[in-house]
């Protein structure tokens, strides 16, 4: 990918994106547990430049979503085309797109800060058992949870 189509990827988010970080609670079988949803989507009714996006970034999905079958859609509402991804993908196209966004800078951020390795650790931890050694965790009574 040029920097050309990063740079014009991140204006697509800025005007038609939505990138989506947020933290909320979870309950199942009678236990409550942070759930995380990261997603980056854009969605218009243009399936070329849709196509385009997913074909240049190699990640995520391609859905249409017709409006005009919905119980309160109209029938002259275009068909919308939507490209989607999430979690580990998110991530990926954050890093992408980070030098030229300018209106979702900060979510896009948060997604990046949320996958970069813990800065205590050294980048070549390939263990949990080495993680545990490097932050001395024998001596705390949570060094399970890691």
């Amino acid at each position: 990918m040029n920097i050309n189509d990063a740079a014009y990827i991140a204006g697509l988010f800025d005007g038609e994106g939505t990138v989506e970080y947020k933290r909320y609670w979870e309950k199942r079988k009678k236990r409550k547990y942070y759930v995380w949803r990261i997603v980056m989507a854009i969605a218009m009714s243009d399936e070329s430049v849709i196509r385009w996006v997913h074909e240049v970034l190699g990640v995520g999905t391609v859905a249409v979503i017709d409006k005009s079958k919905a119980p309160t859609g109209k029938s002259y509402y275009k068909k919308q085309w939507r490209w989607r991804c999430s979690f580990r993908g998110a991530y990926y196209v954050a890093k992408i797109i980070w030098p030229y966004a300018q209106v979702k800078l900060h979510k896009i951020e948060q997604i990046i800060d949320h996958y970069q390795p813990d800065p205590d650790l050294k980048n070549n931890v390939v263990s949990l058992e080495e993680a545990r050694i490097q932050r001395n965790y024998k001596n705390n009574p949570w060094h399970n949870l890691l």
